[in-house]
């Protein structure tokens, strides 16, 4: 750790952080709006009427344009656990890089091909056939995010694993236990349902605009209808996943789930913060009050995290300090025993290159006694396990309050869809048209809760991120931010261009058949 390089890490992560906000731009688009695609093409078939054909290629072209660019900032982000995360591919790579081959292997190349009779094979292929191909589009996107929030999940709660001292790399033991991992799962049907979610916004705001250029009416209303149907339904099951993912967060990275509330001191019956203002000036070990101001639901914290109304949930002050009386840990008790794994740990390599087997023996023994707090004796400070509070929180609140209020939009508009007022509600069409810039903040904003809440550790409570970086100069990743930064804004522009442009365009209309 004493020659570990600062800047290399930060810019590292920097990089890193880059890439996966541009790439999550695109993915949740193409997550939720193959569904929409492909249930709108399935009324086109079921009726045979040309509205909702016509109506299924327009959202089809818009669709293709976001995969195409969301594939590159995905391929150039794999590419980085090489680059940039050497260290954290030797050490795990028997288990990340499991999930993601399978990813490669059946989801992407399953995706891409149908994905080509799904843009190219109208004419060219049976209705049936085509509708097909594009339900297996949508569930291909979709097997993809599985096997990449698998790899995300285990990383925020590692199991099925052992670590080998003669190679100190993690080693798969159980592959059945790292795909049914209670967080993995979790994640994955929260991240895939918030993407459904953000598809629904994206047609909804389109057909808005559409509708206050009094312009393409039966489409536009027609897509609001699929939409605000679709997106009702994904955002009451984005809550319940929601509630899900907390709990596990609760057992699993109680860190996280203080600094996602601004919980300094651990109570019973704890509060849920539904709307607050950090004290910047807060220290962990003072008395000052965490929040200049807060609006709070009483015991929610507790109901959210072990459905219990007089669950204990611990601060930060008890996870860093420890708490005798709860059973606690303190942070520096765990760094003492990772030491002392780190200690037996070069003695067993010691031990094994002068061929001593009872030293190997005694070595490896008191390894074992510790190792489960390895990552630990790699941390400087006990403070060090506190997470940017003030990111994670704000990031957290503001997914939630975004999330709230699409449930409440959802309902206004298909209520008023149904009673055939929107189009005289122009409220309702901005609101429709404004909301979408929204869904993508919750979007970033959710990964910013997971990822940053997760700090110090590249897998939790086991490999710190300064430990997991590449032996390489601070620099080059200088440099290639950068040129990153310039080329997925580009990107960016590029789709955003295209996309209004064909948005200008607009749908082919026909007559009902």
């Amino acid at each position: 750790m004493e020659h570990l390089d600062p800047s290399l890490v930060d810019w590292s992560r920097a990089q890193f952080a880059l890439t996966a906000l541009y790439h999550w731009i695109f993915v949740p688009l193409t997550l939720g709006l193959t569904f929409i695609v492909a249930i709108m093409e399935s009324i086109y078939v079921k009726t045979g009427d040309e509205w909702w054909k016509n109506t299924t290629k327009f959202w089809m072209g818009l669709l293709a344009i976001n995969f195409a660019i969301g594939l590159a900032t995905g391929i150039i982000m794999e590419f980085e656990f090489g680059t940039n995360w050497s260290n954290y591919s030797w050490i795990v790579g028997d288990i990340f890089g499991a999930p993601l081959a399978i990813e490669g292997l059946m989801a992407f190349f399953m995706e891409s091909t149908f994905f080509a009779i799904m843009f190219f094979g109208w004419e060219k292929v049976s209705k049936r056939a085509h509708l097909l191909s594009t339900w297996l589009v949508a569930v291909g996107s979709n097997l993809s995010a599985l096997w990449i929030l698998v790899a995300n999940g285990w990383m925020q709660h590692p199991v099925g694993m052992h670590f080998n001292p003669d190679t100190a790399r993690n080693e798969m033991t159980d592959f059945w236990a790292i795909l049914f991992n209670p967080n993995a799962y979790s994640k994955f049907l929260h991240t895939i349902s918030g993407g459904y979610v953000l598809a629904a916004l994206f047609v909804i705001a389109i057909s808005s605009w559409y509708l206050l250029k009094k312009r393409n009416i039966q489409f536009a209303r027609r897509s609001i209808m699929v939409a605000a149907s679709f997106g009702l339904i994904v955002s009451l099951f984005n809550v319940t996943t929601g509630d899900d993912s907390a709990r596990q967060v609760a057992q699993h990275q109680p860190v996280k789930l203080a600094a996602m509330e601004g919980l300094y001191d651990g109570k019973p019956g704890a509060e849920i913060v539904a709307f607050g203002i950090l004290n910047p000036n807060k220290k962990i070990n003072d008395t000052q009050d965490p929040f200049l101001f807060k609006l709070a639901i009483p015991y929610g914290l507790s109901v959210l995290s072990y459905h219990k109304l007089d669950a204990y949930v611990p601060g930060l002050k008890q996870l860093v300090y420890g708490d005798k009386e709860k059973q606690i840990m303190s942070a520096q008790g765990k760094m003492d025993r990772g030491t002392k794994a780190v200690t037996a740990l070069t003695n067993y390599k010691k031990a094994k290159a002068s061929k001593d087997k009872l030293a190997q023996a005694a070595a490896l023994k008191a390894f074992d006694a510790d190792s489960a707090y390895l990552g630990y004796g790699y941390l400087k400070a006990p403070e060090e396990v506190i997470p940017p509070v003030a990111t994670t929180f704000y990031a957290f609140h503001t997914m939630v309050i975004f999330g709230s209020w699409f449930i409440l939009l959802f309902m206004i508009i298909l209520y008023l869809t149904m009673t055939n007022e929107l189009h005289t509600k122009r409220w309702a069409l901005w609101a429709g048209v404004l909301s979408l810039p929204m869904g993508y903040a919750a979007q970033e904003a959710g990964w910013i809760t997971a990822e940053v809440g997760r700090q110090p550790w590249a897998i939790q409570d086991m490999l710190p991120v300064g430990m997991a970086t590449s032996n390489i100069s601070s620099g080059s990743v200088m440099i290639t931010f950068w040129m990153f930064a310039v080329l997925f804004t580009a990107l960016l522009i590029a789709e955003v261009s295209i996309m209004t442009t064909q948005i200008k365009i607009g749908p082919k209309e026909a007559k009902h058949v």
